[in-house]
């Protein structure tokens, strides 16, 4: 048997091109936040992750210039031997500050993050608990970790009674990791993190939020879901990435000084990766500068996004009861999903399409997000185009 076979019979992809309606990898040819140019034609971008519109803010776009004339376009080395710059002392201590924690550890990327310090921190003889709906990013950290002879297990989703009798069935004495999105990537539901903490502390557990789509969107200033459930002094570790709010490019874990003095001398992805580059932190740092300036910013972001839930809801489509910047709308089947998508697509609306085994069966859909750039012309034309495909393919009357 060859090794490659299973590459040559995969056709599921060619079977959706050859239909018209690939959903995947279209490029973007122009890109000004709200509305992108994709195939020479203009359209109102609600899918993408630039939560505060700022990927093409003037400031932080010539913030990266500046950084590529002082620095060039790369460090050339990891940060633990000639990949440290001056800016990533800065900015790992801007973000300290900002989310209130004694030190940060910068990564190349947020999925780098969970890899290098999950499973840093989770080994042989201990254990990582994780919530059964985590990005695949933590699920494959604490894959990483059982590989090093950790114990890996999970929990029901967001169900903190779950949580107990699986910490329950740990011995007592095992040194124990719950790890849990913040807000969740394909729902947008928040973790009901008060709980989690008590459980936590019942069975002497420490927790790490991985905040990738909580920080920049709920919270005080933007804080994210630590924040939002002031349990600042109570949460362990929080991760975050920087190619989201910060319209860049990177990750980060902020807690105690000891726990990332650890993790910055242990972690492979650290040791034996390039560090991120100069362009990426100087656009992150003013990224940052523009949050903690412009709080009302987070204040737009979420008005745009209870706009989106409302409009939805009263047209009768099925959608996730979020409080955050992302809305799945439920088409259900897998065809009717691609369908719709190329509907949207084809009446200028860009969004990404979910379907299993990312999503349960039939529950294949349309993973909407919102930016504070985002203006009520935008929003309207968006639910007016999805009020169109939705009662031409039935979802809706």
């Amino acid at each position: 048997m060859d090794l490659f076979n299973k590459c040559y019979n995969f056709t599921r992809a060619d079977e959706v091109k050859k239909l018209g309606l690939y959903p995947y990898f279209h490029p973007i040819e122009e890109n000004e936040g709200p509305v992108v140019r994709v195939e020479g034609k203009e359209m109102i971008m609600a899918g993408s992750n630039n939560y505060l519109g700022l990927t093409s803010h003037p400031e932080v776009k010539e913030a990266a210039i500046r950084a590529v004339h002082k620095y060039g376009t790369g460090c050339s080395g990891s940060r633990y031997l000639t990949g440290t710059l001056d800016l990533h002392n800065e900015l790992e201590s801007r973000i300290a500050k900002f989310l209130g924690y004694e030190a940060v550890l910068l990564f190349s990327t947020g999925y780098q993050t969970s890899l290098g310090t999950i499973s840093t921190l989770v080994t042989k003889g201990e254990y990582v608990i994780s919530d059964k709906e985590n990005h695949a990013c933590i699920v494959n950290a604490c894959i990483l970790a059982k590989g090093g002879f950790a114990e890996f297990v999970r929990f029901k989703h967001n169900d903190m009674k779950d949580l107990d009798k699986v910490l329950t069935g740990i011995p007592d004495r095992a040194p124990k990791l719950i790890v849990s999105d913040g807000v969740f990537s394909v729902t947008g539901e928040i973790v009901d993190l008060e709980k989690m903490n008590v459980v936590a502390k019942k069975h002497k557990a420490r927790i790490l939020i991985d905040d990738a789509h909580g920080i920049g969107v709920i919270g005080n200033g933007g804080r994210g879901t630590v924040s939002k459930f002031k349990l600042e002094s109570e949460i362990d570790l929080v991760m975050g990435t920087f190619s989201k709010t910060f319209a860049s490019l990177g990750g980060f874990v902020a807690g105690k000084e000891r726990v990332i003095n650890y993790l910055k001398h242990l972690s492979p992805a650290i040791i034996f990766s390039a560090s991120p580059t100069p362009a990426s932190c100087a656009a992150t740092l003013k990224a940052l500068d523009i949050l903690e300036q412009q709080p009302e910013l987070v204040t737009k972001l979420i008005k745009n996004s209870d706009k989106m839930r409302k409009g939805f809801t009263e047209m009768g489509f099925r959608i996730f009861p979020s409080k955050t910047a992302i809305i799945p709308v439920i088409v259900g089947d897998v065809e009717k999903a691609f369908i719709f998508w190329r509907k949207l697509f084809d009446k200028g609306i860009f969004v990404n399409t979910f379907i299993p085994p990312g999503v349960p069966p039939n529950m294949s859909m349309m993973r909407t997000s919102y930016m504070a750039s985002h203006e009520d012309h935008h929003l309207n034309r968006i639910l007016e185009v999805f009020g169109m495909v939705g009662r031409e393919l039935g979802l809706i009357k």
